[in-house]
């Protein structure tokens, strides 16, 4: 994988794990891996837990973030999408 794209990525998810903190949770984990996948940040939250998928873009040239992921699920799952810079979260994504 491009080295680029991988500093990009952890840029991003540097820049959500701050707005996230910022608005009172507390960063549990980060590229926390499971078989068949990886959740991007575990956040807490009083009784709350967060999982945050993070997708980080340099533009919208080929779609925005929040884009790549449909509506759906029972759990609580969060989207993240930064995009030249602005932080955007999508609450119960999927």
């Amino acid at each position: 994988m491009d080295r680029s794209l991988v500093a990009l990525g952890e840029w991003g998810e540097s820049k959500v794990a701050r707005h996230y903190q910022a608005a009172g949770y507390a960063v549990v984990d980060r590229n926390w891996r499971v078989k068949g996948g990886e959740l991007d940040l575990v956040l807490v939250r009083g009784d709350e837990i967060v999982f945050c998928e993070v997708k980080t873009r340099s533009s919208n040239r080929f779609g925005h973030g929040l884009d790549a992921h449909d509506q759906r699920g029972r759990l609580r799952f969060d989207v993240a999408s930064v995009t030249a810079g602005l932080v955007e979260v999508r609450e119960a994504a999927f």
